[in-house]
């Protein structure tokens, strides 16, 4: 089933677990995350960067509806650091049902401004927003790539922020990183940033650059506050390192149902540890418990 971002995670907020983002480009990844989602009876949130939907094109996302449109769990299909208003609007023709405008490298007001244009629109027609205050890291392309800096989450900012765009959700930075962390860096994440930023807002908030994080960490920013966690370098480097494994035997072929069936399963392992860590595993269920009108619960 297809929801959007406000629906999966009030519930989430609601019952206390977080849902992992995870990003995909092409079919085999798609079914990585479905399939897991669908084993674990987790709710899941697919997501594709504009780089990713320009490389994969916009006819791969009527298979992803339907593939999720057609599932027993829950999923949304949601743009990720969309970077102005044209690639948001190519997201919503495609059929995104959330969407993510990145405003964070600019001053306040024009981060304000940009992302209040597109709740106006999006709203209208039921597309969840996501904003971004702060910024998140870069660690680079490869395990060893640079770090770039964080610069982290003002909480009175926050206030201000939500009151004044009317964001459906949060990304904050509290210490986390794009990609997986150079060689001998444990990332520590700001727990104290967190509560501050808990005290003025209560709309769901989201950890991007989630992976290579510690779980304790992550298992904590959950049970304080956190909804959605963004993961994508951690199970495609899984798949990916496998896909070379198999590669590199001998006769391995060339055929894609001898090579990616274990890739699959690679990917599919760092999922599930996922959703167990995020506390989301049978969370499914609470999206298939029919509504009790308020009326009835008055009379009960």
């Amino acid at each position: 089933m297809l929801v959007n971002m406000t629906q999966m995670l009030g519930v989430a907020k609601e019952k206390h677990f977080a849902v992992g983002a995870f990003n995909v480009s092409e079919s085999n990844l798609v079914r990585t995350v479905v399939e897991t989602a669908e084993a674990q009876d987790a709710p899941a949130i697919v997501a594709l960067h504009p780089t990713e939907l320009e490389y994969c094109r916009d006819e791969f996302l009527k298979y992803v509806i339907a593939r999720c449109s057609n599932s027993p769990v829950p999923f949304v299909i949601h743009m990720d650091h969309g970077d102005s208003i044209e690639s948001i609007m190519r997201a919503v023709h495609c059929g995104f049902t959330s969407v993510m405008i990145d405003g964070s490298l600019l001053p306040l007001a024009d981060n304000i401004a940009k992302t209040r244009e597109v709740v106006d629109v999006c709203h209208m027609i039921g597309v969840s927003v996501e904003g971004e205050l702060g910024t998140i890291g870069n660690t680079g392309a490869t395990i060893e790539g640079g770090m770039s800096e964080v610069s982290y989450t003002d909480p009175t900012d926050a206030k201000t922020f939500v009151e004044r765009t009317g964001v459906d959700t949060l990304a904050i930075a509290i210490g986390t990183c794009h990609g997986l962390y150079p060689k001998g860096v444990t990332p520590r994440l700001r727990m104290d940033v967190l509560r501050s930023i808990l005290e003025v807002i209560d709309i769901p908030l989201v950890l991007h650059g989630g992976s290579g994080n510690p779980d304790a960490e992550i298992a904590e920013a959950v049970r304080i506050g956190i909804q959605k966690v963004n993961i994508s370098s951690d199970y495609k480097s899984a798949f990916f390192l496998k896909a070379r494994e198999v590669l590199a035997q001998e006769n391995s072929g060339w055929d894609p149902n001898n090579i990616f069936p274990a890739c699959i399963d690679a990917g599919k392992a760092v999922i599930k540890q996922k959703m167990e860590l995020f506390g989301c595993v049978g969370a499914a269920r609470f999206f298939r418990e029919p509504v009790v009108p308020q009326w009835r619960q008055t009379q009960e």
